[in-house]
């Protein structure tokens, strides 16, 4: 990363939170946002005079934030090692992600308490790629009737004793527990963490329309990548699918690779999900920035096929993607017709809102630190900043 954190897109397209800015300008001092408007009335600072990047017309974007991503170029977040983690981070950096949560399996308690220890002490040192901001644990605490790609062999019934003895080792490092909300003990977990703040995910679940709408009652309100191991819409039985689409209150990932969701699954949840509620995620696994294999999952083999990722003993059942944030983000506006401002914002803020770090970055706004992307008018991604540092590989 460049250490020259001081300067002045100007002539761009600017996404903001109150929408486009044309012939816009942002301008970063030390690393932080000071200025976003007009180019003809930005600042001339001296400090900066030297430090102008002539956009030409492209956009800026805020940093991607993804809150469901398991790793790449061969690491993953279920064998924790800080090597590892450097290289997830500087992937995903590479292809616009700015913040991610460190995305666990569905593991035994010894391999997660490894896993938190391993991100918290990354955490505490400096970050050189995209940041890790927090831990998200999908599992162990899922449905046996739904594990998709995780190990059945390690599933086990929500626990608030143990997430409460992580929170208690690692206060505020988990952001997000995907759980079965069905499941006996489902409750009681999601009251605790309401009560601390953690978001309370539906994922890998066998629960009726009902049992969604119960728990939605006492704190759930996220659900994982919609429509993938989850009970189906039916129009006599909604399931989880129905639920999530039916209850505003509910906000739902979508993972935007053309491959997960059917194009007409994607527009159906987007025309629901409108307020601030839909998230673009990865779900990438080991194999993303790589091509045609085979790559471990957790501790599950996986097969890699022109960016199909299955399970090597059951080709039926999907594996995480190989899926970057830039390349969901194009989906979102090139196939599945959203706008520019409105796939940004479930790329950067809405994420951002979820997990509670929306006071210092997803938007591009004064005060804010400057995670940004700038990507021409085909949407290909040209540079990327966090916290002000260029990205180079």
């Amino acid at each position: 990363m460049n250490s020259d954190r001081n300067f002045t897109i100007v002539h761009a397209e600017v996404v903001t939170p109150r929408g486009i800015i044309h012939d816009g300008a942002v301008q970063v001092e030390k690393g932080i946002i000071t200025y976003v408007g007009s180019a003809a009335g930005a600042p001339s600072d001296s400090a900066n005079s030297s430090k102008i990047i002539d956009a030409k017309g492209s956009y800026v974007l805020p940093g991607f934030i993804d809150v469901h991503v398991h790793g790449g170029m061969l690491e993953d977040f279920s064998v924790p090692s800080q090597e590892g983690f450097d290289a997830i981070t500087k992937l995903h950096c590479s292809q616009g992600t700015t913040s991610m949560l460190a995305t666990s399996m569905t593991m035994p308690k010894e391999v997660i308490d490894e896993i938190l220890e391993q991100i918290n002490t990354y955490i505490h040192n400096d970050m050189p790629y995209a940041q890790l901001v927090g831990v998200h644990l999908e599992g162990p605490f899922i449905s046996p009737k739904w594990p998709g790609s995780q190990n059945p062999v390690h599933i086990v019934p929500p626990n608030r004793e143990w997430v409460e003895a992580w929170e208690t080792q690692y206060p505020g490092l988990i952001k997000q527990v995907t759980f079965a909300p069905e499941r006996e003990g489902a409750h009681e977990l999601i009251r605790y963490l309401r009560k601390k703040g953690i978001v309370a995910a539906a994922g890998h679940t066998d629960a009726t329309y009902e049992e969604i709408m119960a728990a939605a009652e006492v704190g759930l309100h996220h659900a994982v990548h919609m429509f993938n191991a989850m009970t189906p819409l039916h129009h006599r039985k909604p399931g989880t699918a129905g639920a999530l689409l039916s209850n505003p209150a509910l906000s739902a990932e979508i993972i935007a690779d053309g491959i997960h969701v059917h194009k007409a699954g994607i527009q159906l949840l987007a025309s629901v999900k409108t307020d601030h509620n839909l998230i673009l995620i990865t779900d990438a696994m080991s194999a993303a920035g790589l091509g045609n294999g085979e790559y471990m999952l957790g501790d599950l083999p996986v097969v890699v096929k022109d960016n199909v990722c299955t399970l090597k003993e059951n080709e039926a059942t999907l594996a995480g993607s190989t899926l970057t944030m830039i390349r969901g983000f194009r989906h979102l506006v090139q196939e599945i017709g959203l706008s520019v401002e409105r796939a940004s914002e479930a790329a950067s803020l809405n994420p951002a809102k979820l997990i509670r770090i929306d006071q210092h970055t997803g938007s591009i706004e004064t005060g804010k630190q400057a995670d940004l992307l700038l990507v021409d008018p085909d949407l290909n991604l040209q540079d990327v900043w966090v916290k002000g540092r260029l990205f180079q590989n």
